[in-house]
């Protein structure tokens, strides 16, 4: 492996990978969603699922390996367990990408006024999509991080000009709504928001909690970073703070401006809607695309290094973990390339079905990996881990009331209505086959078959 320095990712550039990683659609396209749930309460929502990230960052303090979950779970549990969360966050992983990628198609076909339902079209885009993506990596990190960097400082400039321009607009126009007057606002006589129930807050709070899903994936890469341990700690907090400060700016700056085109809006790019300004609106839109291409881009970079993080411990098989010259781990990204092209092609293209699959596997991480920063601090891991500087908030107290959300979040969650399949009222009329057996797929089928062929090339 080349062990150049300046080929290696730095302070900075971790953090707009950070960042990268996570804003990607969720912000763009799912806050009307979120205000149409929660009303007046949509800031806190996005508040608590900010909360989730902090664990992740006290973990990369005492395994600098890759793999992130995966090795933090490894070095804490042993390898059973270590092996079965590689896989599940490896099959994420991979499935989290495939739904980026169909989510910027589909995205990018609507604004250019097709039919994101065409599954020619869809399937085309998709596959240019994947091919661009390669030839990026194939020319090795140096570019990737130019590219992972830019498209960072454009997400981040499109998000602050809707803050900008909406705080502009609000103080020109003398406009005084109120955050509260959002659970009011009435369409054809009915209110948009409904009571708030207990239900309806999880839902919420899993919605919101969209927007900031891939934080877990920043330190798959770790070992293409520069020091860590010392810099990862340090990076994902401040990358989550830069992002939940934008996201909370961005929604309070829709909720007074115009909240009703925000919830009821059929414009694939929701937070635009409340613009009337059309250059205005599509500086916005570029924005969004400049954000969901980044985001698959930050995706191509940690997915296929989970794997390679598997066979450099041995759990894999070694020829995983043959790089170029360029210093691409290339069997490990176009294995990750043919699952992410294949599982969604299989869902055929259902976005439902597809975030269900990915949100699931990451929630399991999100109980696992508290637990195992717990154990780190409690001196109990089964494996060597760095003596790092302890702290009992970011490692106990946090990773506690992590564990407890997610718990709450997994017994409230509405998982008939996510297993199921609904008529055009709402209510549920059947079971989403497509759903439950790719979750046996990626939990059960998935495992042993890397456990089988992981003992296989053992004994060989």
């Amino acid at each position: 492996m080349n062990e150049k320095t300046g080929d290696k990712l730095g302070f900075w550039s971790i953090v707009l990978l950070a960042i990268n990683a996570i804003i990607g659609s969720g912000i763009f396209l799912t806050p009307g969603n979120v205000v149409q749930q929660a009303g007046s309460k949509a800031l806190v929502v996005y508040f608590i699922a900010a909360i989730l990230a902090i664990s992740f960052a006290a973990a990369s303090k005492y395994v600098t390996k890759s793999g992130a979950a995966y090795a933090y779970s490894k070095a804490a549990f042993g390898d059973k367990i270590g092996f079965y969360m590689g896989v599940l966050r490896y099959f994420s992983a991979s499935v989290a990408w495939g739904v980026m990628a169909v989510g910027v198609i589909k995205s990018t076909i609507s604004i250019f006024g097709g039919d994101p339902n065409k599954a020619l079209s869809v399937r085309v885009g998709f596959l240019v999509l994947m091919a661009i993506i390669t030839i990026i990596n194939l020319f090795g990190q140096r570019v990737l991080k130019w590219v992972m960097n830019l498209a960072t400082i454009g997400k981040l400039a499109a998000l602050i000009l809707i803050i900008v321009a909406g705080v502009v607009l609000l103080i020109t126009t003398g406009a005084s709504n109120h955050l509260s007057e959002v659970d009011q606002i009435t369409q054809n006589g009915q209110k948009i928001v409904p009571t708030l129930t207990t239900t309806t807050f999880v839902m919420a709070i899993v919605s919101a909690f969209y927007a900031f899903t891939g934080f877990e994936s920043v330190a798959s890469g770790s070992e293409d970073m520069k020091d860590p341990e010392k810099n990862l700690p340090r990076a994902i907090p401040l990358a989550i703070l830069i992002i939940a400060v934008v996201y909370i700016g961005v929604v309070a700056v829709a909720m007074v401006m115009n909240p009703k085109a925000l919830m009821t809006t059929k414009q694939v790019v929701a937070v635009a809607a409340i613009f009337n300004n059309e250059i205005l609106r599509d500086v916005i839109l570029v924005g969004a695309l400049v954000s969901m291409f980044g985001i698959n881009v930050a995706s191509s970079f940690n997915a296929p290094r989970i794997l390679e993080a598997m066979a450099r411990e041995g759990q894999m098989s070694k020829a995983l973990t043959k790089r170029t010259k360029n210093n691409f781990p290339i069997r490990t990204f176009f294995i990750s390339v043919a699952l992410a092209v294949l599982i969604p092609m299989a869902f055929e293209y259902n976005m439902v079905n597809l975030i269900t699959l990915s949100a699931m596997v990451r929630f399991l991480g999100f109980i696992v990996v508290p637990i195992a920063v717990i154990q780190f601090y409690r001196g109990k891991a089964k494996e060597d881990v760095l003596n790092a500087d302890k702290n009992v908030l970011t490692d106990v107290v946090v990773p506690i009331l992590s564990i407890v959300i997610v718990v709450f979040l997994l017994i409230e969650y509405n998982w008939k209505a996510q297993f199921g399949v609904a008529n055009s009222a709402g209510q549920i009329v059947g079971v989403n086959w497509y759903a439950i057996a790719m979750m046996i797929f990626g939990f059960v089928i998935l495992p042993l078959i890397m456990a089988w062929i992981s003992r296989r090339e053992r004994k060989n």
